[in-house]
């Protein structure tokens, strides 16, 4: 059974709504609505209270879906195919989402949909042609995955852009990888610390800098230079670049992303600058990027694959009609290489 309310764009009660002025889970309101003898008659008393108080008209597209299951899921990944094929993120983490979906009944299907031009994603998924959506990677001018989130049930890789109480997501815990990131780089001696960071369009990059923040603060320290990035290996060597060209070169660099790393090794090697002699980097994913460079990278590994079994989980407990936890946070760990060493005191 798939959850079947939605938020009209005249601003109509949502299945949340309902489920909170009832005083019972979501799954209970879908299954008042579906028609299920499966609810004690106080519930359903109190949903259909609920139900008649708010207003409350179930979206057709979501009925048709709760009665006729497509069996498919939808992986939708905002982002342009370059980027999509070119980054080690995606590869794991779509694995992890196949792995379990290929353990389920469900089909998978991949979106690959940078601002869906024409509407033509988001018109297929809102046509009933699956039962529910995996959303990753997504920005702040994403808004047509809204429009997917209003007729299907969806899980989002990452805390949305626009998070609201009702969301489903499992993320990285972001802000505490970029804190320990950086709080290894104070505790190896370096102490004019600046960061090249992911895009601040995404919670995984403006999440990263508020770690990087954190820990400078907590040791009283100031930021050296703060360059954004778009977490490839090209913005990591512009990024890079800007820095070098304002002679602002710092003692150390976390870069929120292996790839940018990766660019920014490129440009100081070229620049004649060694790493770590002259300048400690730090990175963020461990991807196989980061054992494949010279020197091998220091870095935060972010476990992708299980994120990507954890949101296929819990989007799978949704439409079996369960109640999986709204958020799910994965902790970040610290892969120790070649890319960073201990600063001599008084260096």
């Amino acid at each position: 059974m798939v959850d079947i309310g939605t938020r009209s764009a005249s601003g109509a009660a949502t299945i949340e709504e309902v489920a909170a002025a009832a005083g019972v889970s979501r799954s209970t309101v879908s299954r008042v609505v579906n028609g299920s003898t499966s609810v004690s008659p106080a519930a359903l008393e109190a949903v259909n209270s609920a139900i008649r108080d708010l207003n409350y008209v179930p979206n057709r597209a979501a009925r048709s879906l709760a009665t006729r299951q497509t069996h498919a899921i939808a992986l939708v990944v905002p982002e342009e195919t370059t980027r999509f094929f070119g980054d080690p993120f995606f590869a794991a983490i779509v694995s992890g989402i196949n792995a379990r979906i290929s353990r389920s009944d469900y089909v998978l299907n991949l979106f690959i949909a940078s601002d869906d031009p024409g509407d033509k994603t988001t018109s297929y998924l809102r046509s009933g042609s699956v039962d529910g959506a995996i959303i990753v990677s997504h920005h702040t001018s994403d808004t047509f995955i809204d429009r997917i989130a209003a007729v299907v049930p969806v899980v989002y890789g990452g805390r949305p852009v626009r998070a609201r109480e009702r969301d489903y997501y499992v993320d990285v815990d972001n802000v505490r990888g970029g804190r320990e990131a950086t709080e290894f780089l104070i505790e190896r001696g370096y102490q004019r610390i600046g960061t090249i960071t992911g895009p601040l369009t995404m919670p995984a990059g403006i999440d990263r800098l508020e770690g990087f923040h954190a820990a400078l603060e907590a040791a009283s320290l100031q930021p050296g230079p703060i360059e954004d990035g778009d977490f490839t290996a090209d913005g990591g060597a512009a990024a890079i670049e800007r820095i070098l060209a304002a002679g602002d070169l710092p003692d150390a660099l976390f870069v929120a992303s292996d790839l940018m790393a990766r660019g920014a090794l490129a440009i100081l090697n070229r620049a004649g600058i060694h790493v770590p002699q002259d300048i400690a980097i730090i990175g963020f994913d461990d991807s196989p990027v980061a054992s494949s460079v010279t020197p091998r990278l220091t870095t935060m590994r972010q476990p992708s694959f299980s994120q990507g079994e954890r949101m296929a989980d819990v989007l799978l407990d949704l439409l079996a009609d369960r109640d999986p936890p709204r958020v799910t946070m994965l902790n970040t760990e610290l892969v120790i290489r070649d890319s960073v060493s201990m600063r001599a005191a008084g260096a």
